[in-house]
């Protein structure tokens, strides 16, 4: 499979567009975490700003642990963790993603039903990952559709909770990109560097949506489940 003319042909597209969106997102943070917002506040301190004016007191912000960019909220623990180039910096860029995450908290108090259900299909996703592409890689080799047709339904686990995490993701950046602005914390004109930030982001997920369909459609029709027969 490795080899074959097919899969490059459709994995191609999704691996260029991970590719360009994991370079913006580094090329825009680079750039925009040496702007200081005008305010001045940190990514904690932004984040800890927002979360108050949306009456949430019950979050704990963390230091993140990690390397790189390991921003993440946890709705389980209800900490919002923060990675080192965030937590302390004052930069557009941190305070950008540091509302990213606080919007995901937002998202967790007001029960925005996307979140809620990216939640629940974490499980099954986590053993579509796992099991779902060895199946599928398997039953091509022993040319059994039966077993392609099973990792194919495992796989589409993932696929799901992709596309489910597409809202949340779209959803707690424009929240993000509001509130900053709303309560000063940025200015309409540094608005411009938090878009291309999150923006940047927000496409990771698209391109791993992408990824993620070329795959499954690859083995369903190389298994002849889709297009009639196996090649």
């Amino acid at each position: 499979m490795f080899i074959d003319p097919l899969y490059i042909v459709m994995i191609l597209p999704a691996l260029l567009l991970a590719m360009w969106a994991s370079w913006r997102v580094k090329a825009n943070f680079k750039k925009y975490s040496q702007i200081r917002s005008g305010r001045g506040l940190t990514g904690a301190q932004a984040a800890n700003e927002l979360l108050n004016s949306a009456g949430i007191s019950d979050v704990k912000i963390v230091r993140a642990h990690g390397v790189g960019l390991s921003d993440h909220y946890h709705p389980i623990k209800k900490q919002l963790a923060l990675s080192e180039g965030v937590y302390d910096s004052p930069s557009i860029a941190a305070v950008g993603i540091a509302a990213h995450e606080a919007g995901h908290a937002i998202q967790h108090a007001e029960h925005y039903k996307p979140l809620w259900l990216r939640s629940l299909l974490v499980p099954t996703a986590s053993v579509g990952s796992s099991l779902g592409y060895i199946v599928m890689l398997l039953g091509l080799f022993m040319a059994s559709q039966n077993m392609v047709l099973v990792g194919a339904v495992l796989f589409s686990a993932v696929l799901i909770f992709q596309l489910v995490t597409l809202p949340v993701e779209f959803n707690a950046s424009s929240r993000a990109k509001a509130l900053l602005v709303n309560r000063g914390i940025i200015t309409e004109r540094e608005r411009e560097g938090v878009d291309k930030v999150l923006n940047a982001a927000a496409m990771t997920y698209v391109a791993a949506v992408a990824s993620t369909l070329m795959t499954l459609l690859y083995f369903l029709l190389r298994s002849g489940l889709l297009g009639g027969r196996r090649n």
